[in-house]
């Protein structure tokens, strides 16, 4: 909707400014003849240019897909695509309707006129020149892996404020987000009866302010990045009943995960385009290694941090909507198994995730040691078995 928005109000903008700015008599006046070509030049020239642009960007966005992997949206989600083509839009409606004014009435026409199409188009050439820059970028390995970092960092700040405080009688060092408390007496269930879409964002303030006004409790069954398909179990609700439109119009849906509430997302692209490196048809393990750079600096940021934020309480302090979140098992599932098994395939890579390993191993709290240490343990066994010769010797930690 935004985008939509945006190509509209650039529009009726170039229209208003292509009625008013020809009416205004400030400075000297030339000829209405050279500038109504100037006009229509300048018009169908940007439009003509922007739409060469966008036809390269869509081979751009090709090659990011097949090389790297097609959940990778970032240079096709990056607002630069969409302003730079509704300023463009807004470009060719101020020419071509100047242009139009000023040749059915006036036989000359202030500089003005001339004077704010260049601009403008000054202006639209060079958001063009800064979306083939991210265009440029979007196809380099370096650039795609620190804008997925660099997200995940935005987004590990936002969600996990809180360090990491374990209760030695209580915590395992997994938090008990990610598996849904068993059903309790009088609960019901709510059933997803639309097509197959994924969860892309909750406004759990809604559902609190469901919960509460029902006087219910409601536990979320489907985390941001999961799919629902008909006939799936959205929610149980404890305590009264909540119809399913309620429960829908707090969920932000679509056909494809985003950055916005999903912590998992990062992890598996990393994951992923590791994975295509180690493929027998790539084979390019020093890809891989740079992958598990990031996928380390991910991990020892989640370390520190206190993973169970999936329970959300009403201004009294009832607890009202619980939500299942990640926890440290999960992660190391999703950034480190796949590629671990991928990875015995290559020294290179196989040494970079023991590195990988036993650095978490030590930097992580000593109630979340036990995970990594299982991992570092088969890399080992892996290492010593595939290449004796180069695998160094030594307990793991």
């Amino acid at each position: 909707m935004r985008r939509d928005l945006a190509q509209l109000v650039c529009a009726v903008a170039g229209l208003a400014l292509g009625v008013l700015v020809p009416r205004i008599s400030l400075g000297p006046h030339v000829d209405a003849g050279p500038v109504v070509t100037l006009l229509f030049t300048l018009g169908f020239g940007v439009i003509s240019l922007v739409s060469i642009i966008y036809s390269m960007l869509f081979l751009v966005i090709q090659f990011s897909a097949t090389t790297f992997t097609p959940r990778l949206g970032l240079f096709r989600d990056d607002p630069i695509v969409w302003r730079a083509f509704a300023f463009t839009v807004g470009v060719f409606v101020f020419s071509i309707t100047s242009g139009l004014a000023v040749g059915a009435r006036r036989a000359t026409v202030s500089t003005l006129v001339p004077g704010t199409a260049m601009v403008l188009t000054l202006v639209a050439l060079a958001l063009i020149r800064s979306l083939q820059a991210g265009a440029f970028h979007s196809i380099q390995l370096g650039h795609s892996l620190t804008a997925i970092a660099t997200r995940a960092h935005r987004l590990f700040d936002d969600l996990y404020v809180r360090p990491y405080a374990p209760d030695p009688a209580t915590d395992p060092g997994s938090g008990p987000d990610m598996a849904p408390p068993p059903p309790a007496a009088g609960t019901t269930a709510v059933l997803w009866s639309g097509p197959a879409v994924v969860i892309q964002q909750i406004d759990v303030r809604t559902l609190v302010g469901a919960a509460r006004e029902r006087d219910c409790s409601i536990a979320l069954l489907v985390p941001p990045g999961t799919t629902a398909s008909r006939g799936m179990t959205l929610a149980e609700v404890t305590g009264g009943e909540v119809p399913e439109a309620v429960l829908r119009g707090a969920l932000e849906t679509g056909v494809e995960r985003t950055f916005d509430q999903d912590p998992d997302l990062p992890f598996r692209l990393l994951a992923d385009i590791a994975l295509r490196a180690l493929s027998p048809a790539v084979n390019d393990p020093a890809t891989a290694v740079e992958c598990l750079d990031r996928i380390e600096d991910l991990l020892n940021r989640l370390a520190g941090r206190e993973l169970s934020i999936g329970h959300f309480s009403d201004g009294t302090g009832r607890l009202r909507v619980t939500v299942p979140v990640p926890d440290w098992e999960r992660y190391l599932r999703t950034a480190v198994d796949d590629v671990l098994y991928a990875a015995t395939g290559s020294p290179m890579a196989l040494r970079r995730m023991h590195d990988l390993l036993a650095g978490l191993a030590e930097r992580a709290p000593e109630a979340r040691r036990g995970p990594v240490r299982e991992r570092l343990q088969w890399v080992d066994r892996a290492g010593r078995e595939r290449y004796p010769l180069v695998w160094p010797d030594g307990a793991s930690p």
